[in-house]
């Protein structure tokens, strides 16, 4: 049976008949065998996942280095423990402030005290039922304190 969306035949599906993989030798077939996690360990851009109640999930070691923390420190903190203690509450509370300053500037907590200001993207994960925030950020601490202007970020 072939399955069609549109116009498109885009799977097929039916008895004896499975999905077709890139050879694993191609670049492609490379990419769909990495697990999600290692690819998001692997970007260069601070990213950070939250759960629904403000857990963090996932930090890449991108952000720990831009926070100045060491590798896995966030693994189960709060986001609160990340973002400026004024900007947030905790709990779903900071997942929706990570949701409402997608393309703004947050001000994010430095381990040596002092803040980092960074653009944030919108969640990655953009379905109302997702369990996890995704976002990423653009540090402008430097360009922001010289006063310049902070770029669009999405």
């Amino acid at each position: 049976m072939l399955v069609r969306w549109g116009r498109r035949r885009w799977a097929s599906a039916g008895p004896g008949r499975d999905r077709r993989r890139s050879d694993p030798n191609t670049a492609l077939g490379y990419l769909e065998q990495l697990p999600a996690l290692r690819l998001l360990e692997r970007l260069p851009v601070p990213a950070l996942a939250v759960d629904e109640e403000g857990v963090i999930v996932h930090a890449n070691p991108a952000l720990e280095r831009m926070l100045g923390y060491p590798e896995h420190w966030f693994a189960g903190c709060s986001v609160a423990d990340v973002v400026v203690p004024a900007s947030s509450s905790g709990g779903p509370a900071s997942v929706a402030l990570l949701r409402d300053f997608a393309g703004k500037v947050i001000e994010l907590a430095h381990r040596e005290g002092f803040v980092v200001r960074a653009a944030v993207s919108r969640s990655v994960l953009r379905r109302k039922d997702d369990p996890v925030t995704f976002v990423c950020f653009q540090d402008l601490t430097e360009q922001l304190w010289g006063g310049g202007r902070a770029p669009e970020f999405e």
